[in-house]
Parts: structure tokens; sequence; C-alpha cells
């Protein structure tokens, strides 16, 4: 069964993904066969090289934004996340990610909601 622990692992492992932008750390994050959806209803980017490359093209810039986040429930391989991402320009989003962790550690499925706080810049 997987832990809150493994999920706080995995999203740390996730912000030095977002800050590096590098492949080797978006690659270790996901499953080979992983699935990424920026949205619930958004097609799924699928695999290292199409998360990789979609990663990489919608990269913020290290130093853009500064994060808190929670790991607000655990069933099984899945885990449920909040956060509050704050972009240094004065943007504010509140996100939810759904994480399904495999038993490595690495995500098969990535899911994230986020809205922008409608008093940001």
């Amino acid at each position: 069964m997987t832990e809150r622990q493994d999920f706080e692992n995995w999203v740390r492992r996730y912000r030095v993904a977002w800050e590096s932008n590098a492949p080797d750390d978006i690659r270790a994050l996901f499953t080979p066969d992983g699935e990424y959806l920026t949205g619930p209803s958004e097609r799924p980017w699928r695999g290292h090289d199409e998360i990789v490359a979609n990663w990489i093209e919608a990269a913020d810039q290290p130093g853009d934004t500064s994060y808190t986040s929670t790991v607000i429930a655990v069933d099984g391989e899945l885990g449920v996340v909040q956060l509050t991402v704050d972009y240094r320009e004065g943007r504010l989003y509140d996100n939810i990610w759904l994480v399904e962790l495999a038993a490595d550690g690495r995500a098969r499925r990535f899911t994230e909601w986020y809205m922008k706080r409608p008093d940001s810049a």
C-alpha cells in the first residue's frame, strides 16, 4: 500500500523537475507508459517522450514560482494533493492534483486542476 510519505516524496521530486526542466528529472517522475493530464477532460500526454516534450514546451522558468502543497488524501495508490502556486509577477493559482503511483514511486497517471485566483495579476 502506498503511504502519504510516498506522495510527499513525489511532489518534492516534481518540484525539482519543475525548477530544472531537465528531461531526466521529468522522466524520473513517470512510468514509461505514464499519463499526464493538464485537466480532467484533456487528452493525456502519454509516455516519457510526449510528457517531456510537452512539459518543456509549457515550462516555467526556474525561480518563476513558489508553492505550498499538502497531501490531503491517500486511497491505495491514489493521492490527492492541494497546492497554491505563486508566480513572481503576481499570478496566484489554486491546484488539485490526482497522482496514481506505481509500486516504484513513479506516477502511472497524473491529473491536475488549476484555477487562477480572480484577485491576482
